[in-house]
């Protein structure tokens, strides 16, 4: 024996090793004695703390009757391990048991340890085996030697009473934050018994999702409430303010189903993919299945970023004015646009032209653009700045000097929900063969819808466009694809050119932020610009509309004029339909939004009946102030925009009248149809059902009968249906096969095994409705969807209408002229002019002092403007800028006279 303890200390003079040890080693009793311990065999990393591990067993950990015989067997190992192997019969310890649910708590507790300090250079192989009568004991000193390489700095995560043969390899690591998520696939956790995995089968379900999403925050749903896994639990509890907390081998937060919208927001807003993973199998369906024992089937439902922010996830809202209400909610921004940018260079004639698409989804307009730019992409930096998207796609190859001018727009914003976000994709899908392949199975393959007056030859439209903005539209078309947002491309009508030449007045990008057009220099705000002053839109989409008229002044006289003239006629008209028609656009839900939404078949019960049933009434209101705008209003442009606008929404009617108001209100979609002669399956599904509860209250006279009960009925008590009710004192004549559901002090209440087979049928139709119900909700957006285009052309009519509204208020309110615009002459001719802004932010107190500016092409070409500091200089030059374009956008202007000839562009320095 003596030899066998001097092996071990010559070992641990030669050998650096360090070891673990659980801490059921100190918590064991004699009552446990015949029970077998399962100890993995643990990789030694650290021995610092081997001094305590000794005194405190040489103190009172072993008993001193009963020593287990310790033999030593060294060898040399590859890796270096020293494993520790079970024993048979576990060390008697005088102190008390502890029972182990108590020890399972422990597992969440650990002492701090230095994986990565190596002790010693080869590893020790010891075995303990049980005490065997007729051999010598260990001495209390050779016992603390081995005591002490043993002990442990650090507790096991848990601890298993299985078989002693069993050894399990563990790693500690898994306890820290920061390497649990990093480290899962590496150093993860005890195996699953059932799965033989290291990972729970909601795990393994989370990570082959994860696989394809890489980039995206999942929220999986989990009953009742979204969960988020590793690296994303940890990015949802930062922009969330939600705890984040360890559950086998991942970190995980959740947030309830009723919050979902609120979550997704927050997250898109902050610049974040955020994917929503929704169970695709109900409870009762599966519980009939086959593979009723495993785990629910869950798939990704929908993605969402800035840009594609459309669905009934993020847009749950039941009647006007509950996002305003809502103040945890982020708010949509105004325009929330996708732009796709390519760039090629020509070497030879050392030309760079730029093609860009500009989509917003949640609205529906499409723009197109190609045009040449300098080095310093001026011309892409003023399409960036007029149209402000929220979203950027770009190739990966993208040159430095463009990739740097997004990065500075993209962080010019001190807010970062205000921050541009940059999607940078394969540059392989830019290249002109790849996106052409791309819109041509697009075109082909896609179904057109069939309304009359639609635009057709789409893909013939297309292939006219130019080569680069062919390399954008490709890889537009492939990425809304993903967001099941790709059909708004269809149609060859919503294309427009992003900006003419020809048809409207050139903003720089230099002059959009000097001229402060569309945001102040100081904060980034709108108030303090010129759209500040000009808006006074009733109606979301009116608001963008107007938006769109100040950043492209017209350079068409025509056009100008009809503007001027509907402003006149609401200024000086009598008439009452003016008014009415004011009164109309009051409170308007975001119609535009609404329709889109519904053509990307995303909409909830509750939108779909509120845009509907809007647009019924604006249809009946209008039709009946038909003959007073035939007969009082004179402005060609305000007679084409209401006349039309009745016919066109008319449609909304006929789908109108097939909606249950209460059940649309509701969100119930099996009761959303009055009649159901168009909608066979959910007739059928529902005639089970009724046979099914016919057979139940059927029954209910065979229960009478075996009860003696004639009155008896069923009752309903917290959701369970069909129950009968017996009191306690005639319970020995309840038959024994019949199941107890619940019970009280006075009553029993239970289920015959006939209510027990027809409640389960019931319960599986009842999911099925549902199901059947959502099927035929999509193919109902469908057939509404045909009507887009019809709906969205007299929405835009509404729009111009709330825009010559506002341009009337603001004439009105600051009493503006009306200024001349001449086609031929080349003049700006303006009597005691003020500037817009500047007046607007003095208001009542009318101390800006009035300017004439006499500028001709035939006599005064130029002005020099002298004078001292803060003499107003540039607010003068500022003035004369602002009210040229609101001249030509067909606004009034502020001044006492103005005559000014079509300008083609406006620079600044």
């Amino acid at each position: 024996m003596h030899t066998s303890v001097k092996r071990v200390l010559a070992s641990k003079s030669s050998k650096k090793s360090s070891t673990q040890t659980t801490i059921s080693r100190f918590f064991t009793s004699a009552s446990d004695q015949s029970q077998p311990i399962d100890r993995p065999g643990i990789n030694c990393q650290d021995r610092r703390h081997g001094g305590r591990g000794k005194k405190r067993l040489c103190d009172g950990g072993m008993s001193s009757g009963k020593r287990p015989k310790l033999s030593h067997d060294v060898e040399e190992e590859k890796d270096e391990e020293c494993m520790l192997t079970p024993s048979t019969n576990k060390i008697v310890s005088p102190r008390a048991s502890v029972s182990h649910a108590t020890l399972t708590r422990l597992k969440d507790f650990s002492c701090p340890g230095n994986s990565e300090i190596q002790v010693s250079d080869q590893g020790i192989k010891m075995k303990v085996e049980p005490s065997i009568s007729g051999k010598a004991e260990t001495s209390a000193m050779q016992q603390h030697d081995i005591i002490m390489k043993n002990s442990s700095s650090e507790l096991v995560e848990e601890v298993k009473e299985e078989p002693c043969k069993i050894k399990q390899e563990f790693s500690f690591s898994q306890f820290s934050k920061n390497t649990a998520i990093r480290k899962s696939s590496e150093e993860p956790g005890v195996s699953n018994r059932r799965t033989k995995t290291i990972y729970t089968p909601l795990e393994e379900q989370y990570m082959e999702i994860k696989k394809q999403h890489v980039d995206t925050v999942l929220c999986v749903e989990c009953g009742y409430k979204y969960r988020f896994f590793g690296e994303d639990a940890e990015i949802a509890a930062k922009e969330l303010n939600i705890t984040c907390h360890l559950d086998h081998n991942f970190m995980t937060a959740s947030i309830p189903t009723h919050r979902l919208f609120v979550h997704v927001r927050r997250l898109v807003s902050q610049g974040y993919k955020v994917g929503v993973v929704k169970q695709m199998e109900t409870s009762a369906i599966k519980a009939s299945s086959t593979n009723k024992s495993s785990l629910f089937t869950r798939q990704l439902h929908a993605l969402y970023t800035k840009s594609t922010l459309v669905g009934e996830d993020v847009n749950p809202l039941l009647k006007l004015g509950d996002l305003e209400q809502a103040e945890d909610v982020v708010q949509d921004s105004g325009n929330n646009y996708l732009m796709c940018v390519s760039e090629s260079f020509d070497k030879q004639s050392k030309e760079l032209t730029v093609g860009m698409v500009v989509v917003q989804p949640s609205i529906g307009d499409v723009m197109v653009d190609c045009f040449k730019d300098n080095m310093a992409h001026s011309e892409l930096e003023s399409r960036v700045l007029k149209i402000q998207p929220v979203e950027i796609l770009v190739p990966s190859d993208l040159s430095e000097m463009t990739e740097r001018l997004l990065r500075n727009i993209a962080l010019s914003s001190v807010q970062a929900d205000d921050r541009i976000r940059i999607e940078k994709r394969e540059s392989a899908m830019f290249e002109y063969p790849t996106a052409m392949r791309i819109i041509k199975d697009f075109y082909r393959d896609a179904p057109h819808p069939t309304v009359e007056n639609q635009e057709k030859g789409t893909y013939t439209f297309c292939m006219g466009l130019e080569s680069p903005i062919i390399c954008c539209l490709g890889p537009v078309i492939q990425y809304l694809a993903e967001f099941k947002l790709d059909k708004i491309l269809l149609c060859s009508s919503s294309f427009k050119r992003l900006s003419s030449d020809a048809d409207h007045m050139l903003l720089s990008a230099a002059t959009m932020k000097n001229l402060e057009i569309l945001c102040n220099q100081t904060t980034g705000s709108v108030k303090g610009s010129l759209l500040w002053v000009l808006d006074h839109t009733q109606t979301p989409f009116g608001k963008r509309l107007l938006r769109k008229w100040v950043s492209q002044p017209l350079k068409s006289v025509i056009d100008i004029q009809a503007r001027q003239e509907a402003v006149a006629e609401m200024l000086c008209s009598e008439s009452s339909v003016l008014p009415s028609l004011q009164s109309l656009l009051t409170r308007l839900p975001d119609l535009e939004r609404g329709l889109c939404s519904i053509y990307h078949k995303k909409c909830s019960t509750q939108e779909f009946y509120l845009i509907t049933s809007t647009l019924s009434r604006l249809s009946t209101d209008l039709q009946a102030l038909m003959p007073a705008i035939q007969s009082q209003l004179s402005s060609a442009l305000l007679k084409h925009l209401l006349l039309d606008t009745p016919q066109l929404l008319s449609p909304a009617h006929n789908f109108l009248k097939v909606l249950d108001e209460k059940a649309a209100k509701m969100g119930n979609k099996t009761e959303m149809f009055v009649d159901l002669t168009e909608f066979p399956v959910i007739q059928k599904r529902k005639e089970e059902i009724k046979s099914v509860l016919s057979d139940i209250m059927e029954h209910q006279r065979e229960v009478r009968r075996v009860l003696k009960i004639p009155s008896l009925e069923y009752t309903t008590v917290s959701g369970q249906q069909f129950l009968v009710e017996v009191k306690n004192s005639m319970s020995s004549i309840v038959p024994s096969d019949w199941v107890k559901i619940n019970s009280t002090k006075v009553v029993g209440r239970y289920h015959t095994p006939f209510i027990v087979e027809k409640h389960r049928r019931l319960q599986q139709l009842r999911e099925q409705l549902v199901i059947d119900c959502s099927h035929e909700w999509i193919s109902f957006l469908q057939l509404f969807g045909d009507h887009y285009y019809i709906l969205r052309k007299a929405v835009c009519h509404l729009a111009t209408m709330d825009c010559l509204f506002s341009l009337a208020q603001v004439a009105k309110e600051n009493n503006y002229c009306r200024p001349e615009v001449l086609e031929d002459k080349s003049q700006i001719l303006i009597t005691a002019g003020k500037h817009p802004v500047i007046t607007s932010l003095m208001g009542d107190q009318d101390q800006y002092v009035p300017n004439d500016s006499h500028l001709e092409g035939d006599g005064k070409r130029v002005m020099i403007i002298t004078g001292p500091n803060m003499g107003g200089k540039s607010s003068y030059i500022r003035q004369v800028a602002l009210v040229t374009i609101m001249a030509q956008l067909g606004s009034f202007v502020p001044a006492r006279g103005a005559s000014v000839g079509i300008v083609d562009g406006i620079y600044v320095r």
